[in-house]
């Protein structure tokens, strides 16, 4: 018997490769003559590079570039063999990068994100493909498209610093130097949010605050988005900012829509096309999925939903593990999730849960083996 397995990471705990390796040792304790197929996923945030590169040829690169604070820090990417980057914005402009106590929204830039995607262009590639989740950004792209070669200009013809409130000064921008290269390239960006840039939906009011910003900062970055918006519309001939998604990752979804001509995909789609989840669902009669929690709010855009709606096309039922089970499984059993168990044993701290996933996967992906079996023996 073939068996799928599919997870996302469980957040602060284990990577989803960690995730996906737990279960399959469960699986085999239990049933020694299957066959376990590993497909760790992501939705396009924080994990994205490994699971793209469990499953296809390729290679992890590390570059040196601009942190959020602009401080260097070292960031990841993915190298496929066919020339495709994968670039997760959080491994170069993420929250973790910026300590709770220095959280400032109005400052922080997503620079090193566009050394990465140089980093790309200097390596040959063909495609690129930009995850936009757990950024510590809410500077609209505007660090990104300086680090590609955009300069953006105040009234005294001075560059812009860093930061989104910088913004607020912009009179020009300038495209002579911005990266020829672009144009020949196919720019993907994995995102599971329909946020317009500006307004009461937009990055700033609705994601602002996790980034640090005050009510005060946040109708200060409102208004410098919206200057960006205003002047970009009259640099390139058209207004990007209402368009679905563009306010994703503190509006560098903008900057990918409107500079870099970027679609749109949602997460999970993007990254199990990339891993080949569906034609490694051939001949499969299980997929095992999960994340850290399940509930009513996986239906939109959660890995393991994702997963589900693949595997019922290839018509392979679906059960999930989570570290914890909440409200909502009835919609779940909608599409395509049979059946879902939590890891944990008990009353149980969030600290202790997360030391003990990996030994609580083993655990009961051993007892829905064993379970599984018992069922195929009645049948």
């Amino acid at each position: 018997m073939k068996v799928v397995i599919a997870p996302d990471s469980f957040k602060e705990s284990l990577s989803a490769p960690e995730v996906a390796e737990a279960i399959s040792r469960g699986w085999l304790r239990a049933r020694p003559g299957d066959e376990t197929l590993l497909r760790p996923m992501a939705d396009g945030g924080e994990g994205t590079v490994d699971a793209v590169l469990a499953a296809r040829p390729g290679e992890r690169r590390e570059l040196a570039v601009c942190g959020p604070l602009e401080q260097p820090v070292i960031a990841h990417w993915g190298w496929l063999e066919d020339a495709t980057a994968v670039i997760e914005m959080a491994a170069a402009s993420g929250l973790h990068w910026v300590p709770e106590g220095q959280r400032d929204a109005t400052r922080t830039t997503s620079r090193g994100t566009g050394e990465l995607i140089r980093a790309a262009l200097d390596a040959g590639a063909k495609k690129v493909i930009i995850g936009l989740g757990g950024s510590a950004t809410n500077d609209a792209g505007l660090g990104l498209l300086q680090a590609l070669g955009a300069s953006f200009l105040d009234g005294h013809g001075q560059e812009l610093g860093a930061g989104g409130a910088q913004l607020a000064e912009l009179e020009r921008i300038d495209l002579s130097n911005f990266d020829p290269r672009l144009s020949d390239v196919e720019v993907e960006v994995a995102a599971d949010v329909n946020n317009p840039l500006c307004g009461p939906q937009g990055a700033s009011a609705v994601f602002g605050p996790q980034k640090g910003a005050n009510p005060a900062q946040v109708q200060q970055l409102d208004a410098a988005l919206k200057r960006f918006a205003e002047i970009a519309a009259l640099a390139l001939g058209q207004d990007h900012s209402l368009f679905p998604g563009v306010g994703a990752a503190g509006g560098l979804g903008f900057a990918c829509r409107a500079f870099l001509k970027a679609r749109f995909r949602p997460g999970i789609e993007l990254i199990a096309e990339l891993s080949e989840l569906e034609p490694a669902l051939a001949g499969a009669s299980l997929v095992i999925t999960g994340e850290g929690r399940l509930d009513g709010q996986s239906l939109h855009g959660k890995t393991p939903v994702g997963v589900a709606h693949v595997a019922r096309r290839a018509g392979v039922p679906v059960i999930a593990l989570a570290g914890s089970v909440g409200e909502g499984l009835a919609e779940l059993r909608e599409v395509g999730i049979e059946a879902a168990f939590s890891l944990a044993p008990g009353p149980i701290t969030l600290a202790d849960a997360c030391a003990r996933a990996a030994q609580e996967l083993e655990n009961r992906a051993e007892a829905l083996a064993r379970f599984w079996s018992l069922a195929q023996a009645a049948r």
